[in-house]
């Protein structure tokens, strides 16, 4: 794992220089020193950091892909020097930007919150760091079981989240924002453009707005194709400064590691939005993949699933697809064939403690079966959905809007995906009425339901079959439980409810409902990508997802919301990305979804692992903290393997968070080195003792 950390205090002075200096982190490199110091840790690749000075007061660090040169960044540390943060966050690509003017530090996340950054009060400053573990280290943070039962109940409601993390006095700063410190005092700001804020602003014409979306992800793409791609050096330095392998050369280190190739890759399976991103890819002048001047062929790579029974035309027709798109001569095809070792719930025992649960944890093994086959930057479409596509809550704006007539086509196509059944004729009806009933509720109000219904446990007209209209119906409403919330305690619900209720009455209610839930489906999905990058990882790869980049993210919400709501519009938008990209002969079929055999795939990895997963929740975690019931889950995974229509993702978030308590609680060891450092890691106090 890859990550900064820094701190401001408020004393100076030799003596306090000293005792901060007593507490270091592991394997770091100091990037500048006292009294507001800034390290990089981990296996950081030279052109992932930089750094440019204007005089010893004044500097820039960047962390990540950043398209920009190094002329831009003295121009952009110029503007933040004024107080000016638009510059920093301007520019292609996915990074964390940090500046020092004097005593002045400010320390930029991102748009979507796939970068997040994290803060505690300490040594009467404030340290952060890119991750939330090594803070909850340096404070020895107990564990914030409050913000677990939220993050099960309503994962996707910042009302209920907040601005907390897993760890006692760790906070994270929200997407959009940054974090400012003046002499060890924190504040957070906004950067996020006006425009994008504000409510009836006038909407760009939507061949203009794809467009726009179309420049943002060729230049995302060019970002990460353009900068120098890393591969080992002859003395086997593949970060900052991890040191050489003794007695290996170069081939036998990679072999050992079993590490990507060099160069550059992307999926063809998974979806319309990571095979585009191949194309794009493929498509841009110049060698794809180049590394050291070296032109090289794009890794395209495909999962085919052989493990489940059903749904093999579907395989069959997505593998024929990538084929078809891969009879490029800018491609190389890869088909990673896989069997039942790679189904969901496979190899639960092994894996990495991530920053926080996550529902990918349960197929970590599944991914990074994929991603090994992958090259040392891999590209995938994870954020397209949220980006692009309309949260059904937008029927609403539309309303508030006055565009009724524009609610036709998406109404119409529901009552078609369901299935022509008697009651289909009733559909436009049902969604037009809720979207009314949402459009007339304030956003107080609507919250405030919310709570309710968690304390009276009405999770009745939740979704459990995937259904089109379940879905869309349950989610035109300010606020709605997780799919987890119905199998946790009536304490833990309570606690949440007590959260929600205290933001009805506290949060402004500015924005229209399907803004604000489009807004934080997206933040939680790129925390759930983060959780996915750190889960999955594999030594030497990064991962991309151009999708997630605040410019790309931009111009996606530049697109009217005529346009998003009407069926099919991101594979149309795709379409339209590529073929102005040069990209028009798509194969038969291109867009399709693929929610049926990822189903498939979930429910029989289920069933092969039944046995572990019972074991498992014998005597779990999350019973002892108060959050669940064992008998009750035990019997949910039982009634799921057997074929019952259960929420299959809450049983999966339920998993996640028990796998990732057993992993902290047996961790050894610390992020921090020195005299001050208390040499034991953060598990040994994170669960209150009058829970466990």
């Amino acid at each position: 794992m890859r990550w900064l950390v820094g701190w401001s205090s408020a004393t100076t002075g030799p003596a306090a220089a000293r005792e901060r200096r007593s507490v270091l982190p592991v394997g770091a490199q100091l990037l500048w020193g006292d009294p507001d110091p800034l390290w990089a840790v981990g296996d950081w690749r030279p052109d992932e950091v930089r750094v440019v000075q204007a005089d010893p007061e004044t500097r820039l660090a960047v962390f990540g892909v950043c398209g920009a040169t190094d002329d831009q960044l003295r121009v952009g540390l110029f503007a933040a020097r004024g107080g000016a943060l638009r510059h920093l966050t301007a520019w292609p690509g996915s990074y964390t930007a940090v500046v020092q003017v004097g005593r002045r530090l400010t320390v930029t996340g991102d748009l979507a919150g796939a970068r997040p950054v994290f803060h505690t009060p300490w040594e009467g400053g404030t340290a952060y760091a890119t991750a939330a573990l090594p803070l909850a280290d340096l404070i020895e943070a107990g564990l914030d079981v409050g913000h677990l039962a939220a993050l099960l109940a309503c994962p996707d409601s910042p009302e209920a989240l907040g601005a907390g993390t897993p760890y006692e006095g760790v906070r994270r700063v929200p997407p959009g924002h940054a974090l400012v410190l003046r002499g060890g005092a924190g504040d957070i700001t906004s950067y996020e453009p006006a425009a994008s804020l504000a409510v009836g602003a006038p909407q760009l014409a939507p061949e203009q707005a794809v467009d726009g979306v179309r420049e943002a992800l060729v230049e995302a793409v060019r970002v990460r194709l353009a900068g120098p791609r890393h591969a080992p050096d002859p003395d086997g330095r593949d970060g900052l400064d991890p040191g050489p392998v003794p007695g290996m050369g170069p081939a036998e280190r990679r072999a050992a590691r079993g590490g990507p190739v060099p160069g550059v890759g992307a999926d063809l399976s998974g979806g319309s939005a990571s095979g585009t991103l191949a194309l794009l890819a493929a498509g841009l002048p110049g060698p794809p993949g180049s590394l050291n001047g070296q032109g090289e062929r794009l890794l395209a790579v495909t999962f085919n699933d052989r493990a489940t029974k059903g749904g093999r035309s579907a395989r069959e027709a997505e593998l024929e697809r990538a084929r078809s798109i891969a009879d490029n001569p800018r491609l190389r095809h890869v088909v990673v064939a896989a069997g039942e070792e790679a189904l969901p719930y496979a190899d639960l025992g092994r894996g990495p403690l991530t920053d926080e649960p996550g529902p990918s944890l349960t197929s970590a093994a599944r991914h990074r079966r994929r991603l090994l086959a992958g090259s040392a930057d891999h590209l995938v479409g994870h954020g397209a959905r949220q980006v692009l596509d309309a949260h059904p809550a937008r029927l609403a704006d539309l309303l508030m809007d006055r565009r009724r007539r524009h609610l036709l086509r998406p109404v119409t196509a529901l009552a078609k995906a369901d299935g022509g059944s008697a009651q289909s004729a009733l559909v436009p009806f049902t969604v037009y009425r809720a979207a009314r009933r949402l459009a007339r509720t304030p956003y107080g109000a609507g919250i405030a339901d919310a709570a309710r219904r968690l304390l009276e446990r009405r999770f009745a007209d939740e979704p459990v079959t995937g259904g089109a209209v379940d879905a869309s119906l349950a989610a035109l409403t300010w606020c709605r439980p997780g799919p987890a919330a119905r199998w946790l305690t009536g304490e833990a619900l309570a606690e949440v409810s007590v959260r929600l209720a205290d933001a009805a009455t506290r949060t402004p209610g500015a924005g229209h409902p399907g803004e604000r839930r489009a807004r934080a489906a997206l933040a939680r999905h790129a925390a759930d990508h983060r959780v996915f990058e750190q889960a999955a990882e594999v030594r030497n790869q990064r991962l991309h997802a151009p999708f997630l980049d605040n410019q790309v993210v931009l111009a996606c919400r530049a697109l009217p919301d005529t346009l998003r709501v009407q069926p099919g519009a991101r594979a149309a938008v795709l379409r339209s990305v590529l073929s102005g990209a040069g990209v028009r002969d798509l194969p038969p079929g291109w867009g399709a979804t693929s929610h049926a055999t990822h189903a498939a795939a979930v429910r029989a990895g289920l069933r092969g692992a039944l046995d572990d997963l019972l074991h498992l929740f014998d005597a779990p975690l999350l019973a002892d903290a108060g959050l669940v019931e064992a008998r009750v889950v035990r019997q949910a995974l039982r009634s799921a393997a057997e074929g019952a229509a259960l929420p299959l993702d809450g049983l999966a978030e339920l998993v996640a968070t028990e796998l990732w308590l057993r992993r902290l609680l047996t961790r050894r060891g610390t992020c921090w080195t020195g005299e001050g450092a208390r040499q034991r890691a953060v598990a040994g106090g994170v669960v209150p003792r009058d829970r466990l």
